[in-house]
């Protein structure tokens, strides 16, 4: 049973004068409670769902639940990203949840892109004005409107209009040749359905939370499809047939899985790069003096390695009745290669200090080099110039390491007939960097490919060239298309909770850009 069938049922229950002495106060308590996880926007999940089954914003919003039910009084909450995963039907929701923890004389400090979650606080600290090196600056301070008026803000900027992304001018348009049909889809609470999935196209897939988005493509059409294509031994949900399977050639799904389990994977081993690297270090004429290979220049395999850390550049250290520590080596100060490989440099650079830089600077460095700029350019396309080479693939976040994916998928060459799926990847993401990757799924539309995308955002959904929205609610009441067409259509749909809130973005859009106009 969900949370919003438990709340109707225990809401309904009547007992005599008797019952009513020993039950009253239990049931008023787990109706309180219930109650707290509809306010967060969780009416869709089931009671006896496990909790590694959660996303992080679910859990997230659990455990908000939980606080606003304690009654807590002066307690600092710090929530990052509360939003994720949410609706923006649901959003309104969460904001009067933060609200009610706040009227409670309790602080919030909240890690947010959310426009309208930005728009709501009291009091908003903008960092800027890039990320990485180019960032650590506080840009403005003060209420949103105080904000919006502070030049240099891109936050500002963004808020006022100034900067905006743009509605399409034109949408490709839906080829009924060129379908991808998948029939009887029944997996979890999806009702058998019929899917067309246009080709060619930017679509995405939307509906508030729980209404069978990831079913539908994680775990129906991405296995089905691949288990075909790319001969994996994947099972899908349930299915009758998939049809149009002769208009593609491959399926990649690019998700926010980690690029690597341990701190030895990095952008630069993910993407290929550092192969690259290691064989211009070992062209170097000091290098090929000394006889050294490429292997050299590896940090995972003895020889050019420090062996005091085995190439980690860090020492574990045990704690006895505590977690271990880890501490850098003494030998290589971290560097995590020996002396004597460290005396081999490339324009003036060892290979520990090529590791260190920055995408954008490393291109600078790379520039002449076709293979190596050409995947750093795709680094720095998908908004990543601030990550550094050699990051250990622990410390990425889960949109960075989905956007590593992207971009290299963006360095290989495709035949026009791919199809993408990303499920959230403005996840994470600032205004700016959600055009940045927007501009790249549409090139990669452009050269005939497809893009499906499970989305929220309203600001990549009125970008698509098509919408799958499912519904209407989630759970047991979703698993049905409530709306299919281009977004001028999905407006226009009454029952559509994503229609609805589209056309509130777009109607503010138009008003900022009448706004500008007048100025």
């Amino acid at each position: 049973m969900n949370v919003s069938k438990a709340l109707s049922w225990f809401q309904s229950i009547r007992y005599d004068d008797h019952k009513k002495t020993v039950a009253e106060r239990i049931v008023r308590d787990i109706k309180t409670r219930l109650q707290f996880l509809s306010s967060v926007g969780l009416t869709y999940v089931t009671l006896d769902r496990a909790t590694n089954s959660l996303s992080g914003g679910e859990l997230q919003r659990i455990r908000l639940a939980s606080q606003v039910g304690s009654g807590l009084v002066g307690v600092t909450y710090v929530l990052d990203e509360p939003s994720i995963g949410l609706h923006n039907r649901d959003n309104q929701r969460l904001l009067d949840t933060l609200h009610r923890l706040r009227d409670l004389g309790n602080t919030l400090v909240v890690v947010e892109h959310d426009e309208n979650t930005i728009r709501s606080a009291d009091y908003i600290v903008d960092l800027g004005p890039r990320a990485g090196a180019q960032g650590g600056q506080v840009m403005a301070t003060g209420t949103p409107d105080e904000i919006v008026n502070t030049p240099g803000s891109l936050t500002g900027a963004y808020l006022s209009g100034k900067n905006q992304i743009s509605i399409p001018l034109l949408r490709t348009p839906f080829d009924s040749k060129r379908v991808l049909r998948i029939e009887g889809a029944r997996g979890n609470n999806l009702k058998r359905l019929n899917v067309d999935l246009p080709l060619g196209l930017f679509c995405c897939v939307t509906g508030v939370s729980g209404s069978g988005k990831s079913t539908l493509i994680n775990e129906t059409i991405y296995p089905a499809v691949a288990s075909r294509l790319n001969r994996t031994k994947l099972t899908a949900a349930a299915y009758d047939r998939i049809l149009g399977l002769e208009l593609i050639d491959k399926i990649i799904r690019i998700d926010q899985q980690p690029i690597g389990r341990t701190p030895r994977s990095n952008p630069a081993t993910y993407t290929g790069l550092f192969g690259t690297i290691r064989n211009l270090f070992a062209r170097t004429v000091e290098a090929r003096a000394r006889g050294y290979g490429p292997g050299r220049f590896s940090f995972n395999v003895p020889g050019g390695r420090c062996e005091s850390c085995k190439g980690d550049g860090l020492v574990r250290v045990e704690m006895h009745f505590l977690p271990d520590m880890f501490v850098r080596c003494k030998v290589c100060n971290g560097s995590r290669f020996n002396r004597e490989t460290l005396e081999i440099t490339y324009k003036g650079l060892n290979i520990a200090e090529v590791l260190a830089l920055s995408v954008s600077d490393a291109l600078e460095l790379f520039h002449a080099i076709t293979p190596v700029a050409r995947r750093l350019k795709t680094l720095s396309d998908v908004g990543l110039e601030y990550i550094r080479l050699g990051q250990s693939a622990t410390t990425l976040s889960g949109g960075e390491a989905q956007r590593v994916k992207l971009s290299l998928e963006l360095s290989k060459k495709d035949t026009g007939n791919s199809l993408y799926l990303l499920d959230e990847p403005t996840t994470g993401l600032h205004f700016e960097d959600i055009k940045q990757l927007l501009s790249v799924l549409l090139e990669l539309r452009d050269r005939g490919n497809t893009v499906i995308v499970i989305e929220h955002n309203m600001e990549v959904i009125k970008s698509a060239d098509w919408i799958i929205d499912l519904g209407p609610e989630g759970g047991a009441d979703g698993g049905l298309i409530v709306a299919a067409g281009p977004p001028e259509s999905v407006v226009q749909n009454q029952d559509s909770h994503t229609g609805r809130c589209l056309a509130e973005v777009l109607e503010k859009q138009n008003m900022k850009e009448s706004i500008l106009e007048v100025k």
